[in-house]
């Protein structure tokens, strides 16, 4: 072989070597309720990302503890096979960031939702703002729920009222112990992230929504939304979440 094709070969070698690997594109999304909702919230948001092309995976996380909320999650993140998009909603996102630090997530995704930073809880968050209800109630045994005639205006103003009035007479309701559990690490310290700030949220404060994506480097949306726009504007919800599965994989 010619000296100038040998040279040139070798060439070709040492940069195929030292060339960065070609990042597996996110096709898994791993959707994660909250507080006073069930995982069936997120239909809507998961045909559309099913028709899209993602695998789509709901955690019913039981709402009894953190320590349980998180096992439940990372019991899902363990059947996929691949990368993951971890996302989160309201409570939701105090899990996702302790379920984050798995090695298979890429990517956390904020809807509406806590974004603690180690020793951080959703109860403790909420106190660092204005309250955007009064109408979080208590059981005998200490799970906390939302008064139900309220429920439409703190957290489904722009639902159909039929559905609302459903869901307020069955919401799950979350220990005070897991609302009061703080983080051990926040995954998105070494991770991406993205946030959905609800402008009309009315069961978590909008600007504490803003401080905390803002803190934590958050890519950031503002939505016309109450508190569960995943339910009230899907196709917004979804979008921010294949932006994110796109640029994981970069």
């Amino acid at each position: 072989m010619p000296n100038k094709l040998i040279a040139a070969a070798a060439v070709a070698l040492v940069a195929a070597a030292v060339a960065p690997a070609q990042a597996e594109p996110v096709k898994n999304v791993v959707l994660v309720h909250g507080a006073f909702a069930d995982g069936s919230g997120w239909r809507q948001v998961a045909d559309i990302l099913a028709k899209d092309g993602y695998t789509v995976s709901v955690v019913q996380e039981p709402l009894t503890s953190l320590a349980d909320d998180v096992a439940a999650t990372k019991r899902v993140l363990d059947l996929q096979q691949g990368p993951v998009l971890l996302v989160g909603h309201s409570y939701g996102g105090v899990v996702i960031t302790e379920a984050g630090n798995a090695p298979n997530v890429v990517g956390l995704v904020y809807i509406a939702a806590f974004i603690p930073d180690r020793g951080e809880s959703a109860l403790g968050l909420l106190a660092q703002a204005p309250a955007a209800n009064n109408d979080i109630r208590a059981t005998k045994d200490d799970f906390l729920y939302l008064e139900p005639a309220a429920f439409a205006a703190d957290f489904a103003a722009d639902v159909p009222p039929a559905q609302a009035k459903f869901m307020a007479h069955s919401q799950a309701m979350v220990a005070k112990a897991a609302a009061g559990a703080t983080v051990t690490a926040a995954a998105w310290h070494q991770k991406k992230s993205w946030a959905l700030v609800a402008t009309r949220d009315h069961n978590i404060n909008p600007d504490l929504e803003r401080s905390m994506a803002k803190r934590a480097g958050s890519e950031t949306i503002e939505v016309p939304g109450s508190h569960a726009v995943y339910l009230s504007k899907p196709d917004d919800v979804a979008r921010l979440i294949e932006r994110a599965a796109k640029t994981s994989a970069q």
